[in-house]
């Protein structure tokens, strides 16, 4: 089930809330779970067994490291490690195994051998974020970072939590442990919430799918040219951003009216400086996560500045990787690691003068988008057919194939896109130095974003059925 659609916003949110306050606080986590089972199951019944079946095994092994934490520290430590491994090889089998097979035939090909014959292993939607979740969770015990659940039902309804199930953001345990004993329901929090989730709605029909045809249209040509290439890199750059945190939105909102409050997700990255900074507003709770759980028990930046850089190479290229099992985001994840690499190498003092912002901005942005073919291209020769548009090997004006499809909404939408990634930060910053003006905000907003709500509601009734892109990590 996905959030803008008509049954989740007309049938099965309305119903879920209305039961959840009615029932008392200690059915409310079952009744996440029955849900959010329901949520999942809309894709795909069978899948729900395996989801199931990663519950039961983390809430075992965390009660094993509970258990022997103190008694028997060898005995935890080997169950830390075993349900780590077999979380992750649930992840590698069902995320890796149809890319290890076609790069291992494509190699046997080239040698001249036959390829291997194998079956097809479907993605199940979600796996990657609720995988992490889980794994966290046992370290975090193990490590004694955080509480064991008190019983099954907490612990599923966490890993099962629906608003961020399928894209995040990625939970951790011990953020919202004390929340599964006592968290308050109130108005203010749902209202709080509502207004939140109208946010993230109209920032992905108005926006995001709004800029998707750009999209499409730009890397559907074979030879683009600069005007083509550049078109769709911009485009992307605000489709991603408006789709994924505009997912992250809803999901924060929805968990507000539920009485829960999660990490974000976003924090105006395309204002960062570097790479560095970028890597700290965007997608925050997997950078955090790769940095507690990868990139810190690596050694981080404690066993000398050369091992440091292998580390940030290391932990991006499987942060690439993660998010999808193809070459291109490996070469992605080797983008963004060698940058942080050169950045570390070069915030050594007199080795690099600190740029101004109307330059260090732009450039950070220049970078990000680079980037951003890759991570978009089919493979890996269509990301470099891209970029040899993008630099004008191809010619520069825009194609006639293109020109007559360009939806004036479309480009509209698109700048506007681009100054509100820009004004928003700082009108924010104004409201938080100017306490008088918060008042006027609160009320300015909700008289925009309610009619803007009820816009993107038949808005959506009109498009094609448009799924958030972080559905196929």
């Amino acid at each position: 089930m996905v959030f803008s659609t008509s049954i989740f916003l007309f049938l099965f949110l309305p119903i879920f809330l209305a039961v959840y306050y009615l029932l008392p606080f200690k059915l409310k986590s079952v009744w996440i779970l029955i849900a959010s089972y329901v949520f999942y199951a809309w894709w795909r019944l069978d899948f729900a067994i395996l989801f199931f079946i990663t519950m039961l095994w983390s809430y075992l092994v965390g009660r094993v490291i509970a258990t022997n934490k103190d008694i028997n520290p060898s005995k935890a430590r080997s169950a830390m490690i075993m349900g780590t491994i077999g979380n992750l090889a649930t992840l590698g089998y069902f995320k890796y195994f149809n890319f290890g097979v076609d790069s291992l035939n494509t190699l046997l090909t080239g040698l001249g051998a036959s390829p291997l014959h194998t079956w097809n292993v479907i993605l199940p939607i979600g796996i990657s974020f609720y995988v992490f979740q889980a794994t966290s969770y046992f370290i975090d015990v193990y490590r004694g970072d955080a509480p064991v659940a008190r019983n099954f039902w907490d612990l599923s309804a966490f890993i099962a939590l629906f608003p961020q199930l399928v894209a995040g953001p990625i939970l951790r345990y011990k953020d919202v442990a004390d929340q599964f004993y006592e968290r308050s329901h109130t108005f203010e929090k749902f209202s709080e919430g509502s207004i939140r989730f109208m946010v993230g709605f109209c920032k992905k029909v108005l926006i995001a799918d709004a800029v998707a045809p750009l999209v499409t249209l730009s890397f559907g040509q074979s030879d683009p040219t600069m005007a083509d290439a550049w078109l769709g890199a911009l485009a992307y750059t605000i489709q991603l951003y408006f789709d994924f945190s505009a997912y992250s939105d809803m999901a924060v909102g929805i968990g507000l009216m539920m009485g829960f409050r999660f990490m974000e997700n976003f924090n105006h990255p395309y204002i960062s400086q570097s790479i560095t900074e970028f890597w700290q507003r965007w997608h925050i709770s997997l950078s955090t996560w790769l940095r507690d759980y990868l990139y810190i028990p690596l050694g981080g930046n404690r066993k000398g500045i050369r091992r440091t850089y292998i580390n940030l190479i290391l932990v991006m290229l499987l942060g690439g990787l993660w998010h999808g099992a193809n070459w291109t985001f490996v070469i992605w994840g080797a983008w963004h690691g060698g940058i942080l690499a050169i950045e570390r190498f070069l915030a050594k003092p007199k080795r690099w003068k600190t740029l101004p912002a109307f330059i260090a901005i732009p450039r950070t942005l220049f970078l990000v988008i680079i980037g951003w073919v890759t991570f978009r291209a089919a493979n890996a020769s269509d990301a470099f057919g891209f970029y040899a548009g993008m630099f004008g090997f191809n010619g520069f004006a825009l194609s006639e194939s293109i020109r007559w499809q360009l939806s004036g909404y479309a480009l509209s939408m698109l700048v506007i896109a681009f100054m509100l990634v820009y004004l928003a930060p700082w009108w924010r910053a104004i409201v938080q130095t100017a306490p008088k003006f918060r008042q006027a905000r609160f009320y300015t907003f909700h008289m925009m974003i309610i009619p803007l709500f009820i816009l993107a509601t038949l808005r959506l009734s009109a498009q094609s059925f448009s799924p958030f892109l972080y559905f196929q990590f």
